[in-house]
């Protein structure tokens, strides 16, 4: 079993896995756990590990190795330092460009979000194969990213994501307040006041938005794409976009499928 963890700019998420010689897509994550603090992604990591040592034959304690893809290089540093303080055996695996088996067709690989690039992996293993794909994360950025035909990434598009621009109304203006997105559901189009209008525009907006990219995107792809919708405020959205598919886990899996890779050529020799 490993752990995968997305270090995102609002909070950490891990998932705990199996390596399995199973024929599926993707790899889904047995349990998962999401917090702003590192020390609780360890702790609740060391407490599922060791619960499950003794049906496994294995010593409590034994060592877990952590597969980490930040965006957040002050959070990974604090999660780091807190792993080598409580886990000391474990290695730990920090993600690159390089370290993944997806093709990037850009000038700059390693100047990607990791997130994108394991969102593409993802999204790669589970498109038609004869159709490229578009994925939507829906986090504090929003991004919308494509993968060819052939299995490469190709670039995208980053916008503000749902809470960020809440933020940027609140803070660059007098008046207009702090709004809670977290909460929110699908508002009326003609908000009735402040709050409701912005709501409106917030929603409204950001839809509009991923709408026209992904038709823009899948225009100059050329051909039919498969859409993967993932990210804190997927849900919201994904009944508005269409065909689009909500797989709430994709970046940990991304991330797991990395960890896979390596262990078969690992396992091969390699």
């Amino acid at each position: 079993m490993f752990v995968a963890v997305d270090i995102g700019n609002q909070r950490l998420k891990c998932g705990i896995f199996r390596f399995t010689r199973e024929a599926v897509s993707i790899p889904k994550p047995e349990q998962t756990f999401a917090s702003q603090h590192p020390a609780e992604i360890v702790e609740f990591v060391s407490r599922a590990w060791d619960e499950r040592q003794p049906a496994q034959g294995s010593e409590q304690g034994a060592p877990l190795t952590w597969w980490i893809a930040s965006v957040n290089r002050p959070a990974a540093g604090n999660l780091l330092d807190c792993l080598k303080r409580e886990r000391p055996a474990d290695p730990l695996m920090l993600l690159s460009a390089a370290d993944l088996p997806l093709a990037v067709r850009l000038p700059a690989p390693d100047r990607v979000g990791i997130d994108r690039l394991v969102n593409a992996l993802a999204a790669e293993r589970m498109r038609h194969p004869d159709h490229s794909a578009v994925v939507v994360d829906l986090g504090t950025a929003i991004t919308v990213d494509t993968i060819s035909a052939d299995g490469a990434f190709l670039g995208g598009a980053i916008v503000l994501g749902l809470a960020s621009a809440a933020r940027a109304l609140h803070e660059f203006t007098d008046m207009l307040p702090l709004l809670n997105v977290e909460s929110m559901a699908c508002p009326e189009a003609i908000g009735k006041d402040t709050e409701a209008a912005m709501r409106a525009g917030l929603f409204w907006g950001t839809l509009g938005g991923i709408r026209e990219l992904l038709l823009r995107q899948v225009e100059s792809l050329g051909q039919t794409a498969d859409v993967f919708i993932t990210g804190g405020h997927a849900a919201l959205f994904v009944e508005h976009l269409g065909n689009a598919r909500h797989v709430p886990d994709l970046t940990l899996s991304g991330i797991a499928l990395v960890a896979i890779y390596y262990e078969d050529r690992t396992r091969q020799g390699k």
